[in-house]
């Protein structure tokens, strides 16, 4: 009896050990604006337009959270614009939304993916359909 004693004792103490040695990552190793985040960068692509053959859309998503967009319509010199402002991303950092509180017909979220960003519908929800894959932008930069 004193064995099985001795024997569970010692299993809970190597149990609790073995806890004990997973060390947190080290806070230089933990993602922030200031470290180079895996969003950061240029993302360019044409997504489909209402009337005409496209919109040639340009985002680059700054360290400090900040963004510029550009919106150039294939078929009108003239008909384009660029905003620039603040974004948030969600808790995973895989969810953009710019604040675009001027731009009401715009859809300000993105889906983070490898290498690339994907406009999401005006509800943060994918867009789906046979044009899906017509909202994705590639990373440049």
């Amino acid at each position: 009896m004193n064995k099985i004693f001795n024997v569970i004792i010692f299993a809970a103490l190597l149990i609790g050990l073995c806890a004990c040695a997973s060390n947190p990552p080290p806070v230089d190793a933990v993602q922030t604006p200031e470290s180079g985040p895996d969003w950061a960068g240029v993302y360019a692509g044409v997504i489909p337009a209402a009337s005409g053959p496209g919109i040639n859309v340009t985002i680059t998503l700054n360290n400090d959270l900040t963004y510029e967009l550009q919106y150039q319509y294939i078929d009108r010199p003239d008909g384009g614009f660029n905003v620039n402002g603040t974004f948030k991303l969600d808790s995973d950092e895989n969810l953009i939304t710019l604040d675009m509180s001027d731009m009401a017909n715009i859809p300000p979220y993105y889906r983070v993916a490898e290498n690339r960003l994907v406009q999401l519908d005006m509800e943060g929800n994918p867009i789906t359909g046979a044009s899906a894959n017509e909202y994705v932008l590639a990373r440049k930069q």
